[in-house]
């Protein structure tokens, strides 16, 4: 038998192996074991069932072992074994742990031969055992037979490296005395995966089977084909013996005075045998073991203070507590309230930088795309100056007008205030939208509550929809009071005076040249590919020109592009493209840029697109409209229609900038002041009035099991860091063999 420290090592292993199977890494840490190799009929079933002292193993022609076997062998004052797979259940008759194996191997892979690489796990208690886990892997054979499948060698070969490959594993390769040992499969697929020969052990079996005059003596002294961790032979029972029931206890001492008495093998008789390779595979699995504890214990204390938190708030957690529900459904509540207000304020924690939300696009709602609506409402001058030509003739009627009438001006104004409410409703419903996104967003943390999170986003959706129609009509009277009355006295109207003399570039001139409005970085689409295609740049957008650089520096300076007589377009997106794109164009049909008729320009998102339009249309760079007949009048009436053009371009100057001054406000009070106060103030109250508060606390059954999980990994985690610790102090490791020389030749062999 191995010594103390060796036999206590395996049991501290098989623990770690049960904490860590409770939680499903078992895998991840790649525990260390012994994978058992060898063709069909290499005897790899007897040198098992030699471990255990019983008769356990599936045995017939062809390929019996079809599903790797996990086989953990326990030192113990009674005999038994378990399944994983039917943990609880003790078995006594190893008769019926064969039966198991063979129906767990039938239940998973059928009846045709087939393989699988999914384990039995089965564990031996028995006082005869040393401490060992081994892998039994299915024989490898080269033809089909039977139903086996044509492919069924290379089914096995990978299934065996699959286990084999991993570093932590130790290699046990079984080859019969009576065949060649250098056309051995295992040691080949040993060699494959472990050329430097430091974790595979030689097995030679069958020895009392060789031709008489005949003996592995060179084989076992390591002369022949030397492995860094030599040889161990072994003599099993014979089929014959099996079948008269032989006693494995008689084997072994059969197998021992084999060893004393024949003349090749009786100076190493002390290093052979079945108990030598016992207490060899022990040690190797002992070092093997200690070598990967640092790793381990690395991973598991990563993972311990990940869970350390969270599980010190679930210990000692009760569900049903009436005042642990009470207590939590006023912090849960809190915790909305306070995330709610960090997600329109906004704060430095958990901030998004995918993109925007909550307050960040509100602001972007208010500044960008409402301003952006509503200068599109001013953009079609044709068809002003049309209403403009109509109202003036309406008013004069069947005679002709000496003077032009004031009427016009008031009846256009009124119908461009009108036109406001559009984009006033589209601006409260935009931000009615992110509201409810934001609380959706902020509800997310009450997943574990479901009726709570429910009733949370019932509640306050509620509410917003309510202020919706009050913030609706405030904005509706805003516009209502810009029609009660038209103030031509107000100090930014032109007049009719200045009217006269105004130009169509009044409103240009009245901002300063140089003003920035924008900048950003745009893609050109349309440089030819000779050029190298579409190139990236730094854009400068003034009330009086486009330039673009060759980064944010603004150093080198590529191109300017004047405003004048541009206009943009809409360019559909590219197939293959996952930009979205713009264009501008010269209303004179000249070239914008080069040889280009127009500019493309691309950005990331319709968003950013929006946004850029938005800025071009504040330096005067209006969309593109389509006209399909040309309005033509007289020279007077023209000039009757350009003063009064003028004037509403000047009154309607005044009204944008009021609304986009109170929009704003008027929807920041309303809205979302108002929705703040309510969560802080209402939410609460209105969820004790919604019914049972102890069904709204009720946790998810994915909290339940998470909860559980927790508690249990924690647990298992901090079970295996002290077995880990017993490990490192009740154990010692032994050296490496040195490399071995080819007698034969003198060069290093694995």
């Amino acid at each position: 038998m191995g010594n103390r420290g060796m036999e206590d090592l395996i049991p501290l292993v098989n623990k770690l192996q049960d904490a860590f199977s409770t939680i499903g890494q078992s895998c991840n840490l790649d525990l260390p074991q012994i994978a058992v190799v060898g063709g069909q009929s290499a005897g790899k079933s007897s040198v098992l069932e030699n471990f255990v002292g019983r008769d356990f193993l599936p045995r017939g022609s062809g390929i019996v072992t079809r599903r790797p076997l996990v086989l953990q062998l326990i030192s113990a004052n009674a005999e038994w074994a378990e399944f994983l797979h039917c943990k609880g259940k003790k078995f006594t008759d190893f008769d019926e742990v064969r039966q198991e194996i063979e129906a767990e191997t039938d239940r998973i892979t059928g009846a045709n031969k087939g393989i699988s690489p999914v384990p039995i796990n089965l564990r031996v208690y028995s006082p005869h055992v040393l401490n060992l886990t081994l892998i039994d892997l299915p024989g490898i054979t080269k033809v089909p037979v039977g139903d086996q499948p044509a492919d069924i060698e290379q089914q096995i070969r990978d299934m065996i490296m699959q286990f084999i490959c991993r570093e932590s594993c130790l290699i046990l390769a079984v080859t019969p005395a009576n065949s060649d040992l250098a056309n051995s499969d295992a040691l080949k697929l040993a060699k494959d995966v472990d050329p430097q020969g430091q974790r595979t052990i030689g097995v030679i079996t069958k020895l009392d089977l060789m031709d008489e005059g005949t003996d592995a003596r060179e084989v076992l002294e390591n002369k022949l084909l030397p492995l860094r961790r030599g040889y161990i032979g072994v003599v099993n029972r014979s089929q014959k013996d099996i079948d008269g029931k032989k006693d494995i206890k008689m084997a072994m001492a059969a197998e021992r005075k084999f060893f004393l008495t024949h003349p090749a093998y009786r100076h190493m008789a002390d290093k052979m045998g079945t108990p030598c390779l016992q207490k060899v595979l022990n040690q190797q699995l002992t070092n093997h073991i200690r070598d990967t504890l640092p790793a381990f214990r690395s991973k598991l204390q990563t993972q311990l203070l990940a869970l350390d938190k969270e599980a010190e708030e679930y210990r000692g957690y009760r569900p049903d507590d009436p005042g642990r529900k009470t207590k939590q459904l006023l912090q849960m509540v809190q915790q909305f309230s306070v995330d709610f207000e960090k997600r329109i304020e906004g704060s430095g924690d958990q901030v998004d930088t995918v993109e925007l939300s909550g307050g960040a696009k509100i602001n972007r709602i208010f500044h960008e795309r409402f301003p952006f609506e509503l200068v599109k409402m001013e953009c079609d001058d044709k068809e002003m100056r049309r209403e403009i030509s109509y109202a003036i003739k309406n008013i004069h009627g069947i005679r002709t007008g000496l003077f032009t009438p004031d009427m016009a001006f008031e009846a256009i104004v009124k119908k461009q205030i009108v036109k406001i409410k559009e984009p006033c409703i589209k601006c409260v419903d935009m931000v009615i939208q992110e509201l409810i996104n934001t609380v959706r967003q902020c509800t997310n943390k009450l997943d574990c509550f479901p009726r709570l999170r429910e009733e949370t986003e019932r509640i306050v959706t509620s509410h917003i929809r309510d202020r919706e129609s009050k913030a609706k009509d405030q904005v509706l009277l805003l516009i209502d009071v810009q029609l009660s009355y038209i103030n031509t006295n107000h100090e930014d109207f032109i007049g009719f005076a200045n009217a006269q003399q105004s130009s169509k570039q009044s409103n240009k001139q009245s901002s300063a040249v140089n003003q920035v409005i924008r900048k950003g970085w745009l893609t050109i689409n349309n440089i030819s590919i000779i050029k190298g295609g579409a190139k990236e740049y730094w854009f400068v957008l003034t009330a009086e020109s486009l330039s673009w650089f060759k980064d944010d520096e603004e150093k080198e300076k590529k191109y300017m592009l004047p405003l004048d007589n541009l206009k943009v377009r809409d360019v559909e997106k590219g197939f293959m493209s996952s930009k979205h794109a713009f264009a501008i164009f010269n209303t004179e049909q000249r070239n914008v840029y080069k040889d280009n008729r127009f500019l493309e320009l691309a950005c990331d998102t319709q968003d950013e697109v929006d946004s850029w339009r938005a800025s071009l249309l504040r330096a005067g760079v209006y969309p593109e409209r389509s006209s399909n007949d040309n309005f033509s009048m007289d020279p007077q009436l023209e000039r009757k229609v350009e003063t009064i053009r003028n004037l509403v371009e000047s009154y309607m100057a005044i009204v944008n900038k009021c609304i986009r001054d109170l929009m704003p406000k008027t929807i920041m009070h309303l809205m979302i002041t108002n929705v703040k106060d309510f969560i802080n103030a209402e939410l609460l109250a209105q969820l004790y009035s919604a019914g049972d508060q102890g069904a709204l606390m009720d946790e998810s059954q994915e909290q339940v099991q998470r909860r559980d999980e927790v508690l249990r990994t924690h647990q298992s985690l901090k079970e295996a860091l002290a077995i880990i610790g017993d490990i490192s102090t009740s154990t010692i490791s032994t050296p490496m063999p040195p490399p071995v020389n080819d007698w034969r030749s003198g060069s290093n062999r694995y």
